[in-house]
């Protein structure tokens, strides 16, 4: 059982992996495109995509620039669709409170939302998927996530870098999604739902304790 619980700790940290490597990929994917040129008018993304894109080119110029933006982004969903088994890993073995309750009716639906309208857009082609459903996604995700990182970090969860990245979540978002692609700002996302769930597999999530009635002695009292 140790050895399961250990591999599905390292597995958490797959989809995390394949971000971090896919994320520079598909921002200069998206660079090549038109819509995506204007943002190498940034001197910080020219920095660091126009030799990056040089040395990569084999893996840029196989196919058109929408192509290549696309095939890369179908990767999106995907990881986000695993990240999300993480969470609800976490939600089970919950006891929340009010807040944390909200947090995770917003954020779960707002991931799988995500979820839906990135595929939508990058496997099926049909752009109005971001627009009705991954857009609205991401916004209720990061309100649910602020929710829960407060409500986390009130409650105690260790670790604490958890709650803190779900409450940093936004500004993260577009302080990465600013010098990469989109697509980049939900790794610290699904950073803190891999570290939450090795907690979970180590037993060591905080739980909220039920207030004792007064004059009711503990069953683990009793004589």
């Amino acid at each position: 059982m140790d050895h399961e619980h250990r591999l599905i700790r390292k597995m958490t940290w797959v989809p995390v992996g394949i971000a971090a490597v896919l994320a520079p990929l598909h921002a200069l994917a998206r660079f090549a495109t038109p819509d995506g040129q204007e943002d190498l008018d940034s001197g910080v993304v020219r920095t660091w995509a126009e030799p990056t894109a040089g040395a990569l080119r084999p893996l840029l110029d196989w196919a058109d620039a929408d192509t290549v933006y696309r095939t890369y982004g179908k990767g999106w969903p995907v990881l986000i669709a695993a990240t999300i088994v993480s969470a609800v890993l976490v939600r089970n073995s919950r006891r929340p409170g009010r807040l944390e309750r909200l947090g995770w009716r917003l954020t779960l639906p707002g991931l799988s939302l995500m979820a839906l309208g990135l595929f939508g857009f990058f496997w099926i082609r049909l752009d109005i998927a971001y627009v009705v459903a991954g857009m609205p996604g991401f916004l209720l995700a990061v309100v649910g996530s602020l929710l829960l990182g407060i409500a986390l970090l009130r409650d105690g969860f260790r670790p604490w870098l958890v709650p803190v990245l779900l409450i940093g979540w936004l500004p993260l978002d577009l302080a990465l999604g600013s010098v990469l692609s989109a697509g980049a700002g939900t790794i610290p996302m699904m950073a803190a739902w891999a570290l939450a769930i090795r907690t979970v597999r180590r037993g060591a999530v905080s739980r909220p304790t039920r207030p004792m009635t007064r004059g009711i002695v503990p069953p683990s009292s009793a004589q």
